[in-house]
């Protein structure tokens, strides 16, 4: 019921061909979300959606009438995670305070969706300023059941097939877990390979923009229009994948976990991947405690003026942070920023040693947690993150009372295209649509 297909790529291509028109697409969509975001709650509020989308699809025909002229993303209805400054749009960040006191310009990658022709469906809950105080979105797969933070309104409105796109953010693991416990695939770009203009700003040191599809080719479609420089590129071997062995895994996944991720580890063996075990990141309590650091230091400052007029109005688990990254001092933070470094080259090096080509790991320690007063534990992505490396969420699998389950593929740092190219693969491997079959 909660659940749609909802591939990007192939909705562009009816658009744009004219194969479906596009007053009856975004009538289907709107239709969609006013039976079901009552109870999955993806979205925020917006008095008069459907006809401020018909009359922007209206005006986009008429800029575009010939098909053959027609933008990449033309019609493509996107969700804005609430932390980014969209045109027309209050931006709230899950917060009491007065959203007049962080307005700003249009953030530039929703500028740049735009120019490709995508039409912004409405604004998604996130976590408050991005952080652990959830929002109430419920996970299409099982309403009981969180779908992950901070960008749980993305993940989730893509699961339901509300929109095909939604962008979202990550500092820890806010992409790669919520597309994992919702069955989508969530993509992680390198460090600043999308420009951060105009977002609430986390933690500039490890804040990423990123972004939400149901399908690997709509992924790169996405891609190929927000991420700097992207190059076309062709690769005909498979890559050669690595398992980062030792407490990283050990300390962090479920037996649950485990036993899937071992299965899925099977079925990539079976399909002809090489896999190779690699003993890094024995070291992940301390790469915890700089990241922790790191962002909470980060946080303290860029709410140094609001919190100090503001605190009362903070939620307890963002004001317990800001108090922490106040007595974090800036010879701290620099070395925590070294360490950012250090870790890069550290993992790079031994993929080069070793001859891998991609690190494959879970998206999260199990599939999503019960309830949604947590969004479950962002461990598995933090060293990625705090690295700075890309990183991309497949679908790979179901527990036995059909929660789905994540594969998170890391490439080395700016190696975003070789990454979604050969996730194509995976994803293939595990059948692409394979989280709808209920």
């Amino acid at each position: 019921m909660y659940l749609h297909p909802a591939p990007l790529n192939a909705a562009v291509e009816d658009l744009i061909n004219a194969k479906v028109s596009l007053k009856d697409y975004i009538n289907a969509r709107c239709d969609r979300i006013d039976k079901l975001d009552g109870e999955l709650e993806t979205l925020l509020p917006e008095p008069g959606r459907r006809e401020r989308l018909l009359s922007e699809a209206e005006a986009l025909q008429n800029i575009y009438p010939n098909p053959e002229s027609r933008p990449p993303l033309f019609g493509a209805l996107v969700g804005i995670k609430d932390i980014f400054h969209v045109e027309g749009f209050v931006t709230r960040a899950n917060t009491r305070i007065n959203p007049e006191e962080f307005a700003g310009p249009e953030a530039d990658c929703v500028t740049f969706l735009r120019q490709a022709g995508a039409l912004i469906l409405g604004k998604t809950v996130t976590t408050e300023f991005a952080y652990f105080e959830p929002g109430p979105t419920r996970n299409p797969h099982n309403l009981e059941h969180t779908p992950g933070g901070s960008s749980s309104g993305s993940a989730a409105a893509v699961a339901a097939g509300f929109s095909p796109l939604a962008l979202g953010t990550q500092t820890v693991g806010s992409i790669n877990r919520p597309a994992a416990y919702c069955g989508v695939i969530g993509f992680k770009p390198s460090y600043k390979r999308i420009s951060t203009g105009g977002l609430i700003h986390f933690s500039p040191s490890a804040d990423h923009i990123g972004f939400f599809t149901q399908d690997v080719r709509g992924m790169i479609l996405v891609a190929e229009n927000l991420c700097y420089n992207w190059q076309e590129i062709s690769v005909t071997y498979q890559p050669v994948l690595g398992i980062p062995k030792g407490k990283y895994l050990d300390q962090q996944v479920s037996p649950e976990g485990m036993k899937a991720y071992r299965e899925q580890l099977d079925v990539l063996r079976e399909a002809g991947y090489v896999i190779k075990e690699i003993s890094v990141l024995d070291d992940i309590e301390t790469i915890a405690y700089w990241h922790r650091k790191l962002i909470s230091g980060e946080m303290a400052r860029e709410h140094e003026d609001l919190y100090s007029r503001y605190a009362d109005l903070y939620r307890p688990l963002t004001a317990e942070l800001i108090r922490e990254g106040q007595n974090v001092s800036e010879s701290e933070l620099e070395t925590a920023r070294m360490k950012q470094k250090e870790l890069r080259e550290e993992l790079e090096s031994a993929m080069w040693e070793k001859g891998v080509s991609l690190w494959v790991a879970p998206s999260a320690p199990g599939p999503a947690p019960e309830g949604i007063q947590s969004t479950g534990d962002p461990g598995l992505n933090m060293p990625w993150t705090n690295a700075g490396l890309p990183a991309v969420t497949i679908p790979a699998g179901k527990t036995e009372n059909k929660l789905p389950l994540g594969l998170q593929l890391v490439a080395p740092f700016m190696g975003d295209e070789l990454l979604l190219h050969w996730s194509e693969g995976v994803a293939e491997v595990f059948g692409e649509y394979q989280a709808y079959n209920v």
